[in-house]
């Protein structure tokens, strides 16, 4: 385990869960989104269509005004003309309680993306620990309390997670073997309160799935609404939610259970097979 390790301030990082308030969050403009190598399943369907980036940048600018309008401090990081995948900011990097993990990208497409983030890391004097020996990504990681779920991925393996368990021995960390085609954990399950999640069943073994269910209630997404992102919400505290307009049904199925939906369109970004969970780092959650 490669780790450069400052000591932590409480005031710098705090994520306790998945659907605290959000205070801070980092992201960046898809200004520089293409589809170039495809490296998940979604991008094969849009390779030809590709992104929009004038609509992408007017969604994603939606996003944030949303954000800010429910009391995020948004922080942007620089979007770089050679990092296509950018915008998911989720990926390079996630904070456990007041800890700061920057990621190991599994593809070298996105490996740059994580110099930038440690460069802000460096000029806000944030501590952080980089957990670079091994492969692991943040959409794989969701966080409640002294719980933490890993997805077993392309993306992210079983050495990262050892290493993960071993810089957090206060913590039950619960690997969750993916399906081969599902990029991350937060595509088939997102933890929205104490007590609700979304699931994609079909991603998930019949004993993680009980696992899951033993902890929460679940709503179940369908397969139409997984290929739309639809586990990829943000829960951003209140119990809002904030998620994709075209989703009505499931949008629905959140309101029953007591949630405020925010909808919005991000048609375009969700292209190249990320949404509003993939396209936010949080920071600081009360």
């Amino acid at each position: 385990m490669n780790l450069s390790r400052k000591a932590v301030q409480d005031s710098d990082v705090n994520c306790p869960s998945e659907y605290g308030r959000l205070k801070k969050v980092l992201v960046v403009s898809p200004q520089n989104m293409r589809i170039t190598e495809v490296i998940n399943e979604t991008q094969k369907h849009f390779l030809e269509d590709n992104i929009k980036i004038d609509k992408a940048i007017r969604q994603h600018e939606e996003f944030v005004k949303i954000l800010e309008d429910n009391g995020a401090e948004v922080n942007h990081l620089e979007p770089r003309k050679e990092f296509n995948e950018q915008v998911f900011t989720r990926d390079i990097g996630f904070c456990i309680g007041n800890e700061f993990i920057v990621s190991s990208m599994s593809t070298s497409l996105r490996e740059g993306e994580v110099k930038v983030l440690l460069q802000w890391l460096e000029e806000n004097k944030i501590p952080h620990t980089h957990l670079a020996a091994h492969s692991i990504e943040g959409g794989d990681v969701l966080v409640d309390g002294k719980n933490v779920w890993v997805g077993i991925s392309g993306r992210t393996n079983r050495l990262a997670i050892q290493s993960l368990k071993k810089l957090l021995p206060d913590y039950t960390v619960h690997a969750l073997p993916l399906r081969s085609d599902i990029l991350h954990l937060d595509c088939v399950f997102t933890i929205i309160s104490e007590e609700a999640a979304l699931v994609y069943p079909p991603a998930f073994s019949k004993k993680d799935l009980e696992k899951i269910k033993d902890h929460y209630n679940i709503i179940e997404v369908s397969e139409r609404e997984q290929f739309q992102m639809g586990p990829n919400v943000l829960a951003i505290g209140d119990k809002k939610i904030i998620s994709l307009s075209q989703n009505k049904k499931l949008n629905e199925r959140i309101r029953e259970k007591g949630f405020t939906v925010i909808e919005t369109d991000f048609s375009e970004i969700i292209k190249s097979g990320g949404s509003f969970r993939c396209c936010s780092l949080p920071v600081i959650r009360e």
